[in-house]
């Protein structure tokens, strides 16, 4: 056997593969990730994404290489060498068994939001990127507005419901102006309370999440353990 064939192949992370590093570099350091966020310059949001196994772009990734002192500020972006199967596999298996993945199906109009308000009891909303104030506003009073809509609908008269629905329709046509695709997914759980946590109250979990119009991913993954939104 020549040294060639015990050299580790040479490639780029997958974001499963980066999330799994960050943790482990943070976790070294005994950061949390808002003080990853501080010494990077980025938003918590983005590191928790990026632990999450989201994409990271080439500037975030500059930005961690950075805070954890790299020299080579660019090495996130570059192919290294992979470390052996078995251990990926590891990373992988516990990177899944603390996420949950779901196909991220398409949502293009306020229709479609309207209904997904009749089979959601609660949500879990968020931009899968940083995309400048505006997007971050109108995505905001987006998921606001149908919140308000979700909790009321019961009151709306008929008319009342396509108005509303026009309404998100309108945010919805604005964020894809500014570059932002929204995909959705549902997720069936049971809440504990603590008043009687052994008798669980089913709910049903509505996901909103914002990609870069043209790099919508097919599935996207979030933690098992989540704080949910009522």
């Amino acid at each position: 056997m020549n040294a060639t064939e015990n050299t580790p192949p040479v490639r780029l992370l997958t974001p499963a593969e980066l999330a799994v590093c960050i943790k482990v570099f943070r976790d070294a350091r005994q950061w949390t990730q808002e003080q990853l966020a501080v010494i990077a310059g980025l938003n918590v949001r983005t590191v928790q994404r990026v632990e999450q196994g989201w994409p990271a772009d080439a500037d975030t990734c500059r930005a961690l290489a950075s805070a954890f002192d790299f020299l080579d500020i660019d090495a996130l972006n570059k192919p290294f060498a992979i470390p052996p199967e078995d251990e990926l596999k590891a990373a992988q298996e516990q990177f899944d068994l603390e996420h949950v993945a779901f196909a991220a199906i398409a949502l293009t109009t306020g229709k479609q939001l309207a209904e997904l308000a009749q089979t959601s009891t609660m949500d879990m909303s968020q931009l899968a990127f940083e995309m400048g104030r505006e997007a971050d506003k109108r995505f905001a009073a987006l998921m606001e507005y149908f919140r308000n809509y979700r909790d009321c609908q019961d009151a709306y008269t008929e008319a009342q419901k396509r108005e509303a629905a026009d309404t998100m329709q309108a945010n919805i046509d604005v964020l894809k102006t500014l570059g932002v695709s929204l995909r959705y997914a549902e997720r069936k759980v049971l809440l504990k309370g603590s008043s009687d946590p052994d008798r669980p109250m089913p709910a049903n979990v509505l996901y909103v999440i914002g990609f870069p119009l043209g790099k919508e991913p097919k599935l996207f993954a979030t933690p098992t353990s989540v704080d949910i939104r009522l």
